[in-house]
């Protein structure tokens, strides 16, 4: 399945300007070739190319709307590690495993206080398409620690942390339902305070192993782990 972005309203599909020139500039894909191009909201259209000028141009002979999402919903809050790598290589691996939010936190112990987030918001969308996945995952700005929490309810919330004066079960005893929130801290994890702020919201402490894990492990590890719930 050779997937696309565009945008599918009723019968009409628009590849996206950046998809156009890929396909014409790059692939070098010719008029009357079969493609797919989905919204990211569950719509998916098949169809062939034609070309008037510069634009790429769909004629879909079949579109599908409300195509099923994954059934247990994951919105995982990361504090973006201080190489941009790291929480690069995380989003387009939570992405494949089905994450469906994305919130990037700035704690009290982040190295990064800034991070290029339409360029992790392509990269969402390239991993998505790589995985044939028709529902994008949403990826929100960076968000200040203290307003996150403020909008989180503490049921199916979770915190993992590495602070062993508080009380944390482990990862495989949680039996999720519809919807589940994971925050993960920075290097040098959470701070007591953030830890304590959380748990007299009532969210729950997990462990996630024997072994202390980067930021981005735990990230991945928290996506897999949800993966294989379905």
């Amino acid at each position: 399945m050779k997937l696309f972005h565009g945008e599918i309203t009723g019968n009409a599909v628009i590849i996206h300007e950046e998809e156009q020139q890929h396909i014409s500039k790059v692939l070098r894909m010719k008029a009357g070739e079969e493609v797919f191009v989905t919204d990211g909201k569950g719509g998916l259209a098949k169809g062939k190319l034609f070309f008037e000028g510069k634009k790429t141009l769909l004629q879909p002979t079949e579109i599908q709307t409300n195509l099923p999402n994954f059934p247990l919903q994951v919105h995982i809050a990361i504090a973006p590690t201080k190489n941009i790598d790291r929480i690069e290589f995380f989003v387009e691996k939570a992405t494949e495993l089905g994450v469906s939010e994305i919130t990037f936190l700035l704690t009290e112990k982040s190295e990064r206080k800034n991070i290029n987030i339409e360029k992790i918001r392509k990269q969402a969308i390239s991993a998505s398409k790589q995985s044939l996945r028709f529902h994008f995952p949403i990826v929100n700005e960076l968000t200040k620690f203290s307003d996150f929490v403020k909008s989180i309810s503490a049921e199916n919330t979770f915190v993992a942390h590495c602070d062993k004066a508080f009380e944390r079960v482990n990862l495989s005893q949680i039996q999720p339902k519809d919807n589940i929130t994971f925050l993960i801290g920075p290097e040098g994890d959470f701070s007591p305070k953030e830890i304590q702020l959380l748990a007299e919201k009532g969210i729950k402490s997990i462990a996630l192993g024997r072994q202390r894990l980067r930021t981005e492990t735990a990230g991945i590890l928290v996506a897999a782990w949800s993966y294989q719930k379905f």
